[in-house]
């Protein structure tokens, strides 16, 4: 994905979750649904929801609990046919502000709980994207060899001999009675 180019972008700040936590159901609409199909590869992407539950974490820091659930048609690496799977993929992230570099003064530190963990992600200016988090959530669980039930390759039947790399001076040598 191209940097700044999000097809589906629903920002959230910090601000905007109380103490108490907060659940946001997400639905992806036809064009982000368009826009996701078409970065994935897909042929159709039906439905596409976000579930997150959202609670503070570490004072200015956010947890984004949830779920990420899709409907979609990908095409079948074998026979080339449409086939339709499902994406069920957990999400569970911690998000702390940025620190600012720019100021010369030392900023706050921040204290991760202890079912925190050091792979927390920064928050932009006090924001996350939820709509960028359920895409990408969403692109991971997408299953890269997608196969129709039963799809079996079967490579073609190869006489070695005739196909070989040497199959041509095999041919001269039996034409010639061996000599050579």
């Amino acid at each position: 994905m191209v940097l700044g180019e999000q097809p589906w972008s629903v920002p959230l700040a910090r601000a905007e979750v109380p103490e108490s936590g907060r659940r946001i159901v997400l639905e992806a609409d036809d064009c982000s649904r368009a826009a996701i199909a078409k970065l994935a590869n897909l042929q159709a992407l039906p439905h596409l929801q976000a579930s997150f539950d959202l609670s503070p974490s570490s004072g200015k820091g956010l947890r984004v609990n949830g779920r990420i659930d899709a409907r979609v048609v990908q095409t079948c690496v074998v026979t080339l046919e449409p086939v339709e799977n499902t994406v069920a993929e957990a999400v569970d992230l911690v998000f702390v502000p940025a620190p600012d570099v720019a100021s010369e003064q030392p900023s706050e530190s921040i204290e991760l709980d202890a079912a925190d963990d050091d792979d927390a992600e920064p928050m932009t200016n006090g924001t996350i994207d939820l709509g960028a988090i359920a895409t990408e959530f969403f692109l991971l669980g997408l299953d890269p060899y997608p196969r129709k039930p039963g799809a079996m390759f079967d490579p073609p039947a190869a006489d070695e001999a005739a196909d070989g790399p040497f199959a041509a001076l095999a041919d001269l040598k039996s034409r010639t009675g061996g000599k050579g």
